[in-house]
């Protein structure tokens, strides 16, 4: 479930042509340099995020189910751009993505924050952390999010040689499919939030 939810979101997939396109001039070994830079700080954000955020909750004096709301519009913006095969402005915008191309290294930003470490991933990191009860499930939380960083790079690292190999409808497809997933990630989010309000006081 953890793994799923923010391999889904993470989405590193989406991020190869950007990720490309940022480096036209860069050799492939420049590439897989910055893919690694790039997921180990996204790592280092996510899992930040995780373990910091229910005291940020509660110093903003933020409920569990607000946050799952407002966690579950960004999922779902992300996932409508996905399902119509569009890179979603909610990870990065395009003077973001424009900023890159003029950078020697997009490594940690753009890349590593918003393209890998959105706010749609943040918030999946604080919402399964809030979740987890007992330290087996924490540790387990932290190893998901080791996990999908890991398989992040070694997707980037393929693609650092180039996308010729790459077929735009099969990019499309499963870009689509992740969005639908997204999307009932999304609900799910809503559901439990709405759930929660109707449970009654202690």
């Amino acid at each position: 479930m953890a793994f799923s939810s923010l391999f889904v979101i993470v989405d590193p997939m989406a991020s190869i042509p950007a990720f490309l396109a940022m480096t036209p001039r860069d050799t492939p070994e420049q590439r897989r340099s910055m893919a690694r830079l790039a997921c180990l700080v996204a790592a280092g954000v996510l899992l930040t995020f995780a373990v910091i955020g229910k005291w940020i909750f509660q110093y903003l004096g933020i409920t569990l189910p607000a946050f799952q709301m407002a966690a579950s519009l960004v999922l779902l913006l992300v996932a409508l751009d996905m399902i119509r095969a569009q890179r979603s402005r909610v990870n990065e915008t395009a003077e973001e993505t424009l900023a890159g191309t003029e950078k020697d290294d997009i490594a940690i930003t753009p890349l590593a924050i918003p393209m890998l470490a959105g706010p749609g991933a943040i918030s999946t990191a604080i919402l399964l952390h809030n979740q987890a009860t007992g330290w087996e499930q924490y540790v387990a939380l932290y190893l998901c999010i080791l996990a999908v960083c890991g398989a992040s790079y070694l997707i980037l690292r393929i693609s650092a040689k180039g996308m010729d190999w790459l077929s735009p409808i099969a990019m499309k497809i499963t870009t689509r499919i992740m969005g639908l997933l997204l999307a009932a990630l999304a609900f799910q989010f809503l559901i439990n939030a709405v759930n929660a309000l109707r449970k009654p006081l202690p």
